[in-house]
């Protein structure tokens, strides 16, 4: 951890409601004057999409399994070097995994591909992540002892498989067959690699449904904002002001001692109300406490 170049990870899966919180940072920097290095976790995947293709079909005939979840598909010795390398004097070198066509076109390449390594800006006064292995700890690699401010974003796991299949087969294109495959070979690395996260985060974010997602595989369309509760749960805070949350948050309670509940539509506004605070503390003390 470094107080001169804080660094700030978002861990959670694709749709766990990482790009808004993500949203919420970019506008407290802005708020707060900070210029901020913006980090997208895919950038450390080991393959680009054809190349994973050929590793899973490869993984499969000899009877294991590969997913983005795991050690086999993502360089965490490059992640981990690069958290400290920020940490030590705020540089690094990044690059972006190309996603979509839309994506891609301006750098006139196909999608499933990654840009070239650049150097990030001299100038950056902290760094932003938010991917998958924020948080992630493997054999001798930590890194999350190299971040300032771990959040993780959460979802009950069957919301989290209604947005997968929604996403993954009217945005990408895949069949509901193809994505069902996926989070059945994909659970193996989810429990070991991503779950453990979460008990290292200072806070969690974890959004849950109040309508049926008994049958994620049959749902239609994802449950909104305002048909969900938002569980947020702090660990290591002795500066948390719950009487002032509740009493701004219209409908919220605590559920725990270190555990406030608010309705979901309510969840941008409860992150700048929480985040506001300790990311000044953060800028101003280099610790979040």
């Amino acid at each position: 951890m470094s107080a001169k170049h804080p660094i700030i990870a978002v861990t959670g899966s694709s749709g766990a409601g990482t790009t808004t919180t993500s949203d919420v940072f970019a506008h407290l920097f802005r708020q707060l004057r900070q210029k901020a290095a913006f980090i997208e976790g895919d950038s450390f995947h080991r393959f680009t999409r054809p190349e994973m293709d050929v590793s899973i079909r490869k993984a499969r005939e000899e009877g294991r399994h590969i997913s983005y979840f795991g050690s086999e598909a993502n360089d965490f010795q490059l992640l981990h070097d690069f958290f400290q390398q920020y940490g030590k004097d705020g540089t690094g070198r990044y690059r972006r995994y190309l996603h979509t066509f839309d994506d891609a076109v301006p750098y006139n390449q196909m999608p499933g591909t990654f840009t070239p390594w650049q150097e990030l800006a001299s100038d950056t006064d902290l760094l932003f992540y938010e991917g998958l292995h924020g948080g992630v700890v493997w054999n001798d690699i930590d890194v999350a002892q190299h971040v300032d401010l771990l959040i993780g974003m959460v979802p009950i796991v069957n919301l989290e498989w209604i947005q997968k299949l929604i996403r993954d087969t009217t945005e990408r294109g895949h069949s509901r067959e193809a994505v069902q495959e996926s989070i059945v070979r994909s659970m193996d690395d989810y429990i070991n690699y991503i779950t453990p996260q979460f008990s290292r985060t200072h806070i969690n974010f974890q959004r849950v449904p109040t309508v049926d997602t008994s049958n994620p595989f049959s749902a239609k369309s994802i449950p909104s904002a305002d048909e969900s509760m938002l569980v947020i749960r702090f660990r290591g805070f002795n500066n948390i002001d719950f009487p002032y949350l509740l009493q701004m948050i219209d409908g919220a309670f605590m559920s725990r001692i270190n555990t406030v509940v608010v309705p979901g539509g309510k969840m941008g506004f409860a992150m700048e109300l929480i985040l506001t605070p300790i990311l000044q503390r953060l800028i101003e003390t280099g610790t979040v406490n």
